[in-house]
């Protein structure tokens, strides 16, 4: 277990309120290890990954032999740099071709060592959960290609930091839980700062993701052409730039059921309050019923003038003018104008 010391210092104290958890969440950064021995594809792969996530990862070069995933007590070391550096993604690369060492007990489960051989060219792709290993996925990297392999118009290149799109092609990643937890892991890791509202002119690159197989995934990194279309939407091409590589699962392990709950818990200021006879409809949106009291239209008090009297009262002189009645005559008063 690692020892927790408390701040001593006021400058501690708000180092650690900024790793403390918060209602909104920024970008996580991302940390990449070597492991006992890597290959030249897998550096390649890694240095890729860097560069793609320049603004918001931290590498660490030298080879580390006590970082075991998917072995008990070999995630210690994981869990330390994940409390020092303040991570809350990393992904380790391993490959070791050693014959001599390979076992035969399918049993054993080891990234290091003894299962090497049967998994060259291995990455290991995994999350954090308060400085402790929540998920694994295990991945073998085959048929990359690097940025330098593409040729294309250098003005087209991406620029750094900007928001990426993610498309997921193939039923397996709803339907294989594999490559379900594989896209929970590629979007962690690729979709970058969740924003609100995205300006369409800031959009230049695009990563996909195609399901070939039920444990193959072939992963490409696509700039975006904007071009007239006619109207105000702009017609969209895609121009490969790189890296691309397939990545077979091999691996996985996801959190169990407490650990998920507890992380997927959300703050009392973001639920929303239940309101009271409302409900959504995909047709006909928002809808609602309003109750409202019986009417008592007997008991209602009529107003002294309405509006019917005034008219009862015309037609009931006309009938008494027709009737040949001498209407009364009118007082004759005030002042008497001078005849001419």
């Amino acid at each position: 277990m690692l020892k927790v010391k408390t701040p001593k210092t006021g400058r501690a104290r708000r180092e650690l309120e900024k790793r403390a958890p918060k209602l909104v969440e920024t970008e996580k950064k991302t940390l990449i290890l070597h492991g006992t021995k890597t290959s030249h594809v897998l550096n390649a792969v890694l240095t890729e990954i860097y560069h793609l996530k320049k603004e918001n990862s931290l590498r660490y070069t030298r080879k580390n032999d006590s970082i075991r995933p998917f072995e008990a007590g070999g995630e210690t070391s994981l869990e330390f740099f994940s409390q020092k550096t303040d991570c809350g993604l990393f992904v380790v690369g391993t490959d070791t071709l050693n014959a001599e060492n390979c076992a035969k007990d399918v049993n054993v489960i080891c990234t290091f060592g003894s299962h090497s051989k049967k998994r060259p060219d291995n990455l290991v792709i995994g999350r954090f959960y308060d400085h402790h290993i929540y998920d694994l996925v295990e991945v073998g990297v085959e048929n990359f290609k690097s940025l330098q392999s593409f040729s294309y118009d250098k003005k087209m290149a991406p620029k750094m930091g900007s928001k990426p799109l993610i498309a997921f092609v193939g039923e397996g990643f709803e339907s294989v839980e594999e490559l379900k937890h594989l896209k929970e892991v590629l979007l962690e890791l690729l979709r970058g700062e969740v924003v609100e509202n995205l300006n369409l002119a800031g959009l230049d690159r695009i990563y996909v993701c195609t399901a070939v197989s039920s444990n193959r995934v072939f992963l490409s990194h696509c700039a975006l052409r904007l071009k007239k279309s006619g109207t105000v939407i702009p017609r969209m091409e895609l121009v490969e730039v790189g890296p691309s590589m397939d990545l077979v699962v091999r691996r996985h392990r996801l959190p169990n059921e407490g650990l998920r709950k507890e992380a997927m818990k959300t703050a009392s200021e973001h639920t929303k309050k239940k309101v009271k006879n409302v409900k959504g409809d995909p047709i006909l949106g928002k809808t609602g019923k309003i109750y409202i009291p019986d009417q008592k239209l007997g008991e209602m008090a009529l107003p002294n003038k309405a509006r019917g009297v005034k008219r009862e009262r015309r037609e009931a002189k006309k009938n008494k003018d027709s009737n040949g009645q001498v209407p009364k005559k009118q007082k004759q008063g005030g002042l008497s104008t001078p005849s001419t």
